[in-house]
C-alpha cells in the first residue's frame, strides 16, 4: 500500500481544522486500524498547529508545508513552517511543571517510533 498527501496549509486555525478533516477522511479509507488512526491524528494535529502559533506566530501569509506517506510498513509525516526553527531537547521538559510548552512534541515524540527535529522541519515515523 503506497499512500502520499502533499498539501500547503495557510497558518490559519479554521483552515487548519478543515484540511485535517480531509485528510483524516482519505486515511480512514486506506488504514482501518482505530489506534494508528488515534495516533497519526494526533501526531499531526500537534505538529501542525505547533507550526501554526509557534513557527509561523498565526501569519496567515505562512504556509505550513505537509508531507504523508502511507507505505507498507510506516507512515512518514513531515511539517515545514516558516519559522527559524528551534531546538528540540526532551529531556528539558518536566511535565511536573504542568507547562504547556513543549508538551506537544514530548507527545509525538512518544507515539512516534522515528522523531527527527531539523531547525524549522519535523519528521515523525510510525510503524505499521
Amino acid at each position: 500500500m503506497n499512500f502520499a498527501i502533499k498539501h500547503t496549509i495557510k497558518s490559519d486555525l479554521y483552515e487548519i481544522k478543515s484540511t485535517m478533516d480531509d485528510i483524516l477522511e482519505r486515511l480512514c479509507q486506506i488504514i482501518k486500524d482505530e489506534s494508528l488512526l488515534f495516533d497519526i491524528r494526533l501526531i499531526l494535529n500537534e505538529l501542525i498547529v505547533n507550526s501554526a502559533l509557534h513557527g509561523n506566530h498565526c501569519d496567515k501569509n505562512k504556509l505550513i508545508k505537509l508531507v504523508l506517506e502511507v507505505q507498507d510498513k510506516l507512515v512518514k509525516i513531515e511539517i515545514i513552517d516558516e519559522g527559524c526553527g528551534f531546538v528540540y531537547d526532551k529531556d528539558s521538559y518536566d511535565p511536573l511543571e504542568l507547562r504547556c510548552c513543549g508538551r506537544g512534541l514530548v507527545l509525538v515524540d512518544g507515539l512516534s517510533d522515528e522523531f527527527y527535529v531539523n531547525k524549522n522541519k519535523v519528521v515523525s515515523i510510525k510503524y505499521i
